[in-house]
């Protein structure tokens, strides 16, 4: 078994990113928004996503950084406080030829104070309910991926995983809009899901390596998310310098030694981390945590993974009961066990119409419990 420095750098990348986090990065300039900037293939500066509906009906956050077609993250609030997480654990290792990473998703930085308080400036943009809390992550990926024959989507939810213990979401929110620029987050670009996950949906300032050419995470493909460094040029890089996914191809620091290799790249546009999957996807993966997914590749068209029995017939049933998507549901109602508030407000209906379509969902299913 190999262990690289990062399993056991907990102190250091606390004390570089709490630093981060009493000055966010100052950009001085406006940024493109990325709403609008969804497609069903693989598109340089759009987010190949595996969800085609997006709840409308949900309260789109924003503010007066909007600026039409761009936004201005200077004048974006954030949201206030300096939480420590000394219980933050995450480890990187190279086992039987597969890396695994475990983590509880505990920052190994500061975070703002969540849920949002009602006296923070940020809370009149957004109230976000939910409070941070640890998660059980175990994910294997290839030591030493390779390229896909064709792209694939990403899910919504987790699509890599940062050294410093923090879930990487895609570039999306709820209602399909650019998340970096209309959610409020605190000075990390971090916030909660209703699961409590703390994540990012783009670059941060309290990343490892945001701001260089070092490796910033692993995509659930397995290839490597590095920082926003050209590392040939010290240049920043572009939207213009990456192909579909969000990617290249060059040399960087890769298991321990200079390696070329595709690899994914940060940058300040959407969408942020990546675009598609350029490599392939475990299965078992996308099922894991917050990550489902119905994959689909830009040939042809939906592709189921392996059949999931009676809970996707139930969620098709009830999804189709409610008229809203599988993943619409799958998503509001989160791993075991769901909370029915939260995800009736999500999909824009009653809590009790919600329990209703899942009994009948059962019921029709012949997966028949007791009254929920």
């Amino acid at each position: 078994m190999k262990r690289f420095a990062i399993a056991a750098g907990a102190g250091l990348l606390l004390l570089a990113a709490s630093g981060a986090f009493q000055s966010a990065n100052a950009h001085g300039h406006l940024l493109p928004l990325g709403d609008g900037h969804l497609s069903d293939a693989p598109r340089v500066g759009y987010l190949f996503d595996c969800q085609t509906t997006f709840n409308t009906q949900r309260a789109v956050h924003g503010g007066p950084w909007i600026k039409g077609d761009e936004w201005d993250p200077d004048q974006k609030p954030v949201v206030e406080g300096d939480v420590a997480w000394p219980d933050s654990s995450v480890s990187v290792t190279i086992e039987d030829g597969k890396r695994i990473i475990r983590a509880n998703n505990l920052p190994q930085h500061h975070t703002g104070i969540f849920p949002i308080q009602a006296g923070d400036p940020a809370y009149q943009y957004d109230h976000n309910p939910n409070a941070i809390r640890a998660q059980q992550i175990l994910l294997t990926l290839p030591v030493n991926p390779a390229l896909a024959a064709r792209p694939s989507c990403v899910p919504m939810g987790m699509i890599g995983f940062a050294l410093d213990g923090v879930a990487i979401y895609n570039a999306a929110d709820a209602a399909g809009r650019d998340a970096v620029a209309h959610e409020v987050q605190d000075r990390c670009h971090g916030h909660p899901q209703h699961a409590g996950q703390y994540h990012y949906h783009g670059p941060s300032p309290c990343m490892p390596n945001e701001m260089t050419s070092g490796l910033v995470g692993y995509a659930l493909d397995g290839f490597g998310i590095y920082g926003m460094k050209d590392p040939a040029t010290g240049r920043i890089l572009h939207n213009r310098d990456l192909d579909a996914c969000h990617g290249t191809t060059g040399t960087v620091m890769w298991n321990g030694k200079p390696t070329r290799i595709y690899h994914y790249v940060l940058t300040e546009e959407y969408p942020y981390t990546i675009g598609c999957f350029r490599g392939s996807v475990d299965p078992a993966l996308l099922q894991h945590g917050h990550v489902r997914m119905q994959q689909r590749d830009m040939n042809r068209g939906p592709m189921r993974g392996p059949p999931q029995g009676d809970r996707e017939t139930v969620l098709a049933n009830a999804a189709a009961a409610l008229g809203v998507s599988v993943a619409q549901l799958r998503d509001a109602l989160g791993p075991p066990p769901p909370d029915f508030r939260h995800a009736a407000q999500e999909l824009g209906v009653s809590e009790a119409k919600l329990r209703d379509a899942m009994r009948e969902a059962r019921e029709q299913a012949g997966n028949v419990r007791p009254p929920l």
